[in-house]
């Protein structure tokens, strides 16, 4: 690590704090990581800047700030909903026969968390780890759909905000990606044929906390021409809808209305 002794260095300085009840004088902080005072000025300013750490002004002392209470939180939130999820989507894969991914938002990227890989079924580009663009995944659009309008524009400002792929699969401008949005919604799942792995087809839902707000999605992934359009893909969505209401469910968040009998019977 010693390529990005900033980055080291900073790290040091959060794990001191979060080890102290208390906020500590900037001088402590130098002494105890042994740092010039130069040095822990520059990274408190930046860790300050980035809402990491909070300057106490009055003590002359420095804490904890609310982007490091956020980020903790959102461990929390995450961890729990891993294990939850991980027996919901074995069960949908063993339903279906088809590829099952648990994904989160982060930012305008989606982050693959648990792949559920379907008996003699290829491995695919969403394993656990990989960011891919959300608008151009079928889980980043049902996250998408579910956020409120002004962090959708946060999230892409602009034209330039959005990545196209070659082959221009998927929503090129923002009425495109907002057409595509409105669809998500009224369906109350997306879908994504070819935007990723040509081929290839996604159907999406999100998994609502009881605010309403997309802490995560389950998708499926199939060969397009094995699974035709109308009720084969109905199926597929309305399974994995019910597979992110459960999933829901079980966290105390918001569940879909149920989607009725399953079209394949």
């Amino acid at each position: 690590m010693a390529n990005v002794p900033a980055a080291t260095s900073a790290l040091d300085v959060l794990e001191l704090l979060a080890r102290h009840a208390a906020p500590l004088p900037a001088a402590a902080i130098a002494r105890d990581l042994g740092l010039p005072r130069s040095t822990t000025y520059h990274l408190l300013a930046a860790l300050r800047e980035r809402g990491f750490v909070a300057h106490l002004e009055d003590e002359r002392r420095w804490g904890l700030g609310v982007a490091a209470f956020a980020l903790g939180a959102a461990y929390t939130r995450q961890e729990p909903l891993r294990w939850i999820a991980q027996n919901v989507l074995q069960d949908l894969v063993a339903q279906t026969t088809h590829n099952g991914h648990l994904a989160m938002l982060h930012g305008a990227d989606v982050l693959y968390v648990i792949e559920e890989r379907a008996p003699r079924r290829p491995s695919l580009v969403t394993d656990v780890g990989v960011r891919l663009p959300a608008h151009l995944t079928a889980s980043g659009l049902a996250m998408l759909a579910a956020l409120p309008a002004p962090q959708l524009r946060a999230l892409f400002p602009n034209r330039d905000a959005l990545v196209v792929r070659e082959g221009g699969r998927g929503p090129r401008t923002l009425v495109e990606l907002r057409r595509a949005l409105a669809e998500t919604r009224r369906a109350g799942h997306a879908t994504e044929d070819g935007y990723v792995t040509t081929g290839f087809a996604s159907v999406a839902a999100p998994v609502l906390d009881h605010t309403g707000h997309p802490v995560a999605a389950i998708a499926l992934t199939f060969p397009a021409r094995e699974v035709k359009l109308g009720r084969p893909r109905a199926a597929l969505a309305s399974a994995v809808i019910d597979a992110a209401g459960e999933v829901a469910r079980r966290i105390r968040g918001r569940v879909p209305a149920p989607t009725g009998p399953d079209p394949r019977r």
